[in-house]
């Protein structure tokens, strides 16, 4: 009986999901055309896949932003008798409810009883023997398009251990949130980091499958090509199309408006200037004790498990800029980062040497890992405009928006 409902599913999806556009991808493609079809996930493309998982042991590479339908794909997947043997989880874990930077233990997964292997504690990457037993692997991650967002670590990590391990790496690619915006320094050599691994713009652009094909052809960390992709494409999707995530892909970033704002306010992480962790509302407020009798706004961090256990400025009010009915068209319209609240805040505080003196301890607390670059502190404490701050990022930003051409999967 179950073979039968295999056989005929593949039929059934096509049917209901009809895709334009050839769904498998080996290295770099040309960009595709578009319809006015809605944009279909590769994970929920099941028609285009899941004859090639039969007979095939299976790792997967996901957490909870990797869905089938309303249904996270493990469980869809194992419920059509793919044999998933082990389930690997980035920053956050696999059901996505670890705080950032957390590190997180191996563990088996109450649904489905099925091992999964932290990449987000003793191992960064999967091993020889986590892949022994493992025919192919699927990588299905959600990211948002920013160099600090960790999972574009785990996809290169992952790539990484294919190649070493002769293993073929499945991409199931999910559309870019912020895929219209290429913008930023590209990152110094000598601030390479876990939150900086690749010589990339702030917002690169590109989707997981895209930036996969990138790692291949560039060779970082591999040798180039070395890892063999199978990619399942996002039907009728171009970068500049706007892309609401049906599922939050991290504690803190937990809106829409945050995802959009998250590439120009995660830099505030290496100031005295609260981003709002310690509240409902991440990444769309900013704000310090210090600015009080400033600005009118206000809000307190407390400490919230699972998201934020210890804030900065932890039950201390915090006044500020309020962003949460920021107008995110205009992130469209003019396709940049915006450094207004940064110059602009930086201004406005009245102890102007604390305004850079967050815990140096860390990586994500030191502007200049964030940043990629040490000039951008100095610009703003130099009071350079806008347009200087912009000049010094070229010509590598230009270097990179050519090099990205050869990548591209969509228009």
């Amino acid at each position: 009986m179950k073979t039968g409902f295999l056989f005929f599913l593949p039929l059934l999806l096509g049917f209901l999901f009809p895709i334009n556009h050839l769904a498998f991808v080996d290295g770099p493609v040309t960009a595709v055309g578009v319809n006015a079809n809605p944009i279909v996930t590769g994970a929920d493309q099941i028609s285009s896949y899941l004859p090639y998982l039969k007979g095939k042991r299976i790792g997967m590479v996901v957490n909870q932003t990797s869905i089938i339908g309303r249904k996270p794909s493990v469980d869809s997947l194992v419920s059509l008798g793919v044999n998933i043997v082990m389930i690997f989880g980035p920053e956050h874990g696999f059901r996505g409810n670890a705080s950032n930077g957390d590190h997180v233990d191996d563990s088996v997964d109450s649904r489905t009883g099925i091992p999964i292997v932290s990449l987000y504690g003793k191992n960064r990457k999967p091993s020889k023997e986590h892949l022994a037993n493992i025919d192919l692997l699927i990588f299905d991650i959600q990211d948002v398009g920013a160099r600090f967002y960790t999972y574009i670590n785990t996809l290169n990590h992952v790539m990484e251990a294919c190649a070493e391990n002769n293993k073929e790496l499945m991409i199931l690619d999910r559309p870019n949130p912020n895929g219209f915006i290429v913008d930023g320094p590209i990152l110094e050599d000598h601030l390479h980091s876990g939150i900086g691994m690749h010589r990339i713009p702030i917002t690169h652009g590109l989707t997981m499958a895209e930036f996969a094909q990138m790692i291949n052809g560039e060779g970082w960390g591999i040798p180039k090509n070395q890892c063999k992709l199978r990619i399942v494409k996002v039907a009728n999707y171009t970068h500049d199309m706007p892309y609401t995530l049906p599922v939050m892909p991290s504690p803190n970033l937990n809106t829409q408006q945050s995802v959009m704002l998250y590439p120009s306010i995660c830099w505030f992480e290496g100031t005295i200037v609260s981003q709002g962790r310690g509240t409902y509302m991440p990444f769309t407020v900013l704000g310090a004790p210090a600015l009080k009798g400033i600005y009118p706004f206000s809000f307190r961090p407390v400490s919230l498990k699972g998201m934020s256990e210890t804030p900065l400025h932890q039950n201390t009010d915090c006044y500020g800029i309020d962003l949460r009915k920021y107008d995110i068209t205009i992130l469209r319209k003019t396709k940049k980062l915006n450094l207004q609240w940064l110059m602009k805040l930086y201004k406005a505080y009245p102890d102007k040497a604390r305004f850079f003196d967050r815990s140096q301890s860390t990586q994500m607390g030191n502007f200049a890992f964030l940043a990629g670059t040490e000039n951008l502190k100095q610009q703003i404490i130099a009071g350079k405009s806008e347009k200087e701050i912009r000049q010094s990022w070229e010509p590598g930003l230009s270097a990179f928006k050519q090099m990205r051409k050869k990548y591209l999967i969509y228009p």
